[in-house]
């Protein structure tokens, strides 16, 4: 069940990857390199740091699932980009999952709690960085404007805490970190919540 849920995740952040190769008018080799980056990138570089083999290379499924979502998109991208804001929904439940889950996995391997909430948030938002750094944007966490860095800085704080000062492990404390996050991403987009500018700087 975990690993269908992670696939899933997987899915939609390849599907935003894929979609902005399309946006910036890359091949299909782009279209294909931004969307593995997106989905895997975050989950590659926590497994690095703990120095395990990437759960990427262990599962065929988390290589082809990027692929499906890059043909997907190569062939529908106007079907695709219509249905953005439910894409996004999904997008606030991956981010949820990842920050949970990359916060739990740092944990079982002895981190302490505070650099395992760290290594969730970049299990979440990882692999956008590395598609915005490829797609030549501005990576989205150096400008946190729409609230994504910040419900998974939480959702990965309130999973340290259950499992460090509660106890509480496996996918009970992993639903509740999860949503969490889930719940204040959804927040910030229906509310348009913002992170603060430096002082004297006009919106």
């Amino acid at each position: 069940m975990s690993e269908l849920l992670d696939l899933a995740g997987i899915f939609v952040f390849a599907l935003s990857g894929a979609l902005m190769g399309v946006r910036k008018r890359l091949d299909v080799v782009g279209m294909g390199v931004l969307a593995g980056m997106t989905a895997l990138g975050g989950g590659v570089v926590r497994d690095l740091i703990l120095n395990v083999r990437p759960i990427a290379f262990q599962s065929l499924g988390y290589v082809l699932v990027p692929v499906v979502a890059t043909v997907i998109v190569f062939f529908w991208h106007p079907h695709v980009a219509r249905v953005m804001p439910a894409i996004l929904v999904l997008d606030a439940a991956g981010l949820g999952l990842f920050c949970a889950v990359g916060t739990e996995k740092a944990l079982e391997y002895g981190l302490n709690p505070l650099h395992a909430a760290l290594l969730g948030v970049v299990t979440a938002v990882g692999g956008g960085m590395l598609r915005d750094v490829l797609a030549g944007e501005i990576p989205t966490l150096l400008y946190d404007r729409q609230l994504y860095a910040v419900p998974a800085m939480l959702g990965s704080a309130g999973m340290a805490g259950l499992y460090a000062g509660l106890g509480l492990h496996g996918w009970p404390a992993t639903l509740a970190a999860a949503v969490l996050a889930f719940v204040l991403r959804i927040a910030a987009m229906r509310r348009n919540w913002r992170a603060p500018l430096a002082r004297g700087l006009s919106e």
